[in-house]
């Protein structure tokens, strides 16, 4: 998730500005004592705020810290991530942590977001608990695989869903999900969906697997994307797919965000060759940067070579503290690389961050250095979903 800041007008307020002086403090601390000091109050005022539902105070605090004082931002964020996903310390004598499980898929159909059977998540818990959780774990799984439309909405949201499935986790079952009214899914090529599930240990207990002695990332990871995919890939037929590492919940969907970008290139060039009956080699790619106030994204248009038409186009988001002097267009030229396109084409100049009047897609660079919209030859056009990643 880019943490990104719009400015808002009008003064701080008393929660905004308490915020705000002690994220300074904890930025400017010299010692782990002074530290704990911050700490402990940041915490307690951050779990107040988010038990109170303020999460216009928590925006204005992060509006005003991340042009002014971006280490004490980066402070600030940190801790409201932390306390809102660990359900703002409701439970005392143990530590519980929302994780999210990302799932990448891409598809020429509907990528469904879908209730899990009891089966299923009976074995997902298994194949968790043996490869991902430390031994001994308190867990709980929501039983539905949400899309980004569908996950909880800001931090005073998170927090409470947090201590719903924590609750359920203190208690080692899983959590039904009510999905009357549940929002609507927007359909891309490629898209994320999240498996959620809380953690539940005694405070200061190793939570997951690669914190024991004889655990690690990349061995939980490899078990994970194969006894996991097992698992999930039934649940989204017609759809390839690939695991992102399970991790706290904000955590894990940065790194389904930063995985995103990559899939989707592949995902848009394997489409590609099925759709147009044309191998990768006869693709020709346009890399542009697209700005607002600053560089937002680079796009990619997709054309066939020797054709001047953008019959696809693919979004490259900047993350985090990426910006114009990041490597992003040298990454997206080497996957287009590694998926077989090698016909490449960088422009140079500022494109607006434009999107079609009538159907709000993005425009997409074309050879002649236009941005355009992406249209598929009529034969194709109907077998497409209408929004593209």
């Amino acid at each position: 998730m880019k943490r990104t800041r719009l400015k808002r007008r009008g003064g701080l307020g008393r929660i905004a500005e308490r915020l705000v002086w002690l994220a300074n403090g904890l930025a400017e601390s010299g010692s782990r004592v002074e530290d704990r000091y911050w700490d402990q109050h940041l915490s307690t005022v951050l779990d107040e705020a988010l038990a109170d539902n303020e999460e216009d105070a928590l925006n204005t605090a992060l509006d005003h810290l991340y042009s002014a004082e971006p280490r004490a931002y980066d402070e600030l964020a940190d801790y409201i991530e932390s306390r809102a996903e660990c359900a703002a310390g409701a439970f005392g004598s143990h530590d519980v942590v929302l994780i999210a499980a990302p799932v990448l898929a891409w598809s020429r159909y509907r990528i469904p977001a879908t209730s899990i059977p009891p089966a299923v998540l009976s074995n997902l818990r298994v194949h968790l608990q043996a490869h991902v959780l430390a031994k001994g774990a308190r867990l709980a799984l929501a039983d539905f695989l949400f899309s980004p439309d569908q996950l909880p909405q800001g931090y005073c949201a998170t927090a409470d869903f947090a201590k719903e499935l924590g609750g359920a986790a203190f208690d080692n079952h899983d959590l039904r999900i009510d999905t009357d009214g549940m929002p609507e899914t927007t359909q891309f090529l490629s898209d994320t969906r999240y498996l959620l599930a809380a953690v539940a240990v005694p405070k200061g207990e190793a939570i997951f697997r690669w914190q024991e002695q004889d655990g690690n990332r990349d061995a939980a990871r490899e078990q994970w994307r194969v006894q996991g995919g097992a698992c999930l890939g039934p649940l989204l037929p017609g759809c390839a797919i690939d695991l992102v590492l399970p991790e706290s919940y904000f955590a894990a969907s940065r790194a389904a965000d930063k995985d995103s970008r990559p899939y989707s290139v592949r995902a848009s060039v394997a489409y590609l060759g099925t759709a147009l009956e044309t191998p990768a080699a006869n693709l020709r790619a346009v890399i542009a940067p697209f700005w607002d106030r600053q560089l937002e994204e680079y796009r990619i248009g997709l054309t066939v070579r020797g054709q001047d038409q953008v019959v696809h186009g693919v979004v490259w988001p900047l993350l985090g503290a990426e910006d114009e002097t990041a490597e992003c267009p040298a990454q997206i030229e080497a996957v287009l690389r590694e998926s077989g396109v090698n016909d490449i084409v960088h422009l140079d100049h500022q494109f607006p961050l434009e999107y079609c009047d009538d159907c709000g897609t993005p425009l997409y660079p074309s050879p002649e250095g236009e941005a355009v919209h992406a249209e598929m030859p009529e034969e194709q056009a109907g077998q497409m979903p209408r929004h593209l990643h």
